[in-house]
Parts: structure tokens; sequence; C-alpha cells
């Protein structure tokens, strides 16, 4: 058998190849970042030949770098298949599912009981962990990202349009000074989605109000806080309407009857190769059905 680099070494590489920084991967990897560097490049030695660009702050795969990446990640799945066969039970079927937190609460929760009745072998590993398409192959099967497209090399289920609601406390509209026009948005903060950034300039563009300015603009992480903030009156959310609807919120309200086609969407994603593994096929087709989508597919 033909020797082969240390796989510490390699599962560096691909950290480092899959989030672009030293400093993330070894904190992925809970590694100091000389530890992890001294790992890449015993890699590069092994091989005879450096695979990143090294720049400020920032690891670039150089054209090496990339051909060894492309050949390596199927060998990788199908350590990683073979390990998941043998610590699970021959009857038991586990599938590792990234997915937002309101997405899990609202959409996909309230259905599993469903799921679990028709296919009671197969459970999930929820992981709510962001840059869920990254790790694809590498700690995911599959996830449910909020995203305006998806990269063409993955398998993907659009799972619904919508449009962009502006949220408001209930307050806004009973209180002494009610908001009633979009220009008083401009004595009110503006809470955004860092997943979905352009909500609030794509609202404010089809609504024909291109030189609206709120007071400011809040990012945040988490839709479910989003929400909470806007009940506590931090400011206006701009987010979709089956976020608003299925909260189910008293403390909630909509602004403006204005209607904006959101340019998100909600995506079921997988590399390709995964809808050959049977608990992602059943939950895909489970999924599907469960929302009624009969949206396009992308991808491989």
């Amino acid at each position: 058998m033909r020797r082969l680099p240390p796989l510490t070494a390699i599962e560096a590489f691909v950290q480092v190849a899959r989030l672009g920084s030293v400093k993330a991967a070894a904190q992925e990897l809970a590694l100091s970042a000389p530890a992890l560097s001294r790992r890449v490049q015993a890699l590069e030695r092994f091989i005879g030949r450096p695979l990143f660009d090294r720049r400020h702050q920032a690891m670039q795969l150089n054209s090496d770098g990339e051909r060894l990446i492309m050949q390596i990640a199927p060998a990788l799945e199908n350590i990683s298949d073979a390990v998941e066969s043998m610590t699970s039970g021959a009857d038991m079927l586990r599938l590792r599912l990234g997915v937002l937190p309101l997405f899990a609460a609202q959409r996909l929760f309230p259905k599993l009981p469903a799921l679990r009745l028709l296919y009671p072998e197969l459970h999930l590993d929820i992981d709510t962990a962001g840059h869920s398409t990254s790790r694809l192959g590498e700690g995911l099967d599959a996830a449910i990202v909020l995203q305006r497209d998806v990269d063409p090399a993955l398998y993907a289920r659009r799972l619904d349009r919508n449009n962009i609601y502006v949220i408001g406390a209930r307050t806004l509209i009973e209180g002494d000074s009610p908001i009633t026009k979009p220009s008083q948005l401009a004595t009110l903060t503006a809470l955004v989605h860092r997943d979905m950034p352009d909500t609030f300039t794509s609202w404010r563009n089809a609504a024909g109000l291109a030189d609206l300015e709120p007071r400011a603009v809040d990012h945040f992480d988490s839709g479910a806080l989003m929400l909470e903030a806007v009940a506590q009156g931090l400011g206006v959310a701009f987010m979709h309407a089956n976020h608003y609807e299925d909260a189910h919120d008293p403390r909630l309200v909509r602004l403006f009857d204005i209607v904006v086609e959101s340019p998100y969407s909600y995506w079921f994603v997988c590399r390709p190769r995964a809808l050959q593994q049977r608990p992602v096929k059943l939950f895909h087709d489970w999924l599907i059905d469960a929302l009624g989508t009969s949206e396009g597919i992308s991808g491989n």
C-alpha cells in the first residue's frame, strides 16, 4: 500500500479550504492556529508543492489545492459513510440536517411527528449553526437554507416563494402617533437578518421609496430573536410573510398593505450523490410532500 499523509493533515487542509482562514479552521478543530498551520504545511511538504495562496488574514486555494480538494472530497464522503454505517444501529437510519432555527420551529418541527410515524427508524441530528452549504459532506448530509440561489454544483429544491412584510409591534398602530405611512419608517430602526441582507432595500425599491432611510439598520442572525425584538418595540423587521403568519403572535402586526416579492427562498440542498443515501432520500421526498411544493430542481 502506498504511503499516505496523516489524516490529521488532510483534515486541516479541508477545513482551511472550506473556511478560508487558519483561525476559523483552528477554532473548528479545537486547535491553536500555529498547530493547524503546521498540519497544512506537513501536507504541502508531503505533496511537494503549496496548496494555498497566502494572503493577509486569508488562505485561498491555488490551482493545485483546487485539484486536490476535488479529488479527495468523494473519498472523504466514502470514509464518512463507512464510519456512519459502523456506528449506527443496523435498524436505524440517521440524517444530519442543517436548518435555521426559525424554519425548524415554525415549519419543520410541527410536521415531524408525521415523519416519525411514517419512518420510525429515521432519526435526525439537527444542526442550527451557520454556513450549512459549505459543510455538506463534512458533518452534514443535507440542509435547509435561506438564500437567493444555490451553487449549481449542489442538488437544490426550492421549498417556497414569499413576500417581504414590514413587521412591527401592535403598539405602533395603537398609540397616539400611529405608523400609517412608509415615510414614518425614517423614525424607526430597521431589523434585517444576516441571511437576507437585501430585504429592506428590495422592499424600499419595489415600493417606490428609493430615498427612504430608517433611523438605523440593525442585523440579527436569529429570526426568532428578530420577532421578539419587534414585539419589544426595538424596531420593525423586514421578513417573510410566513415568518409573521406562522408566529401567531398577537403582539405583532403587518405594517402597510404593499406587496413586495422577496428575492430569497428556502431551499433543500445536498450534494448530488447524497440523494443515493436512504436517509436523505426518505427525508427529501417526505419534506417535498409535507410542504406541498412543486418548485423546480437545480444542480447536477
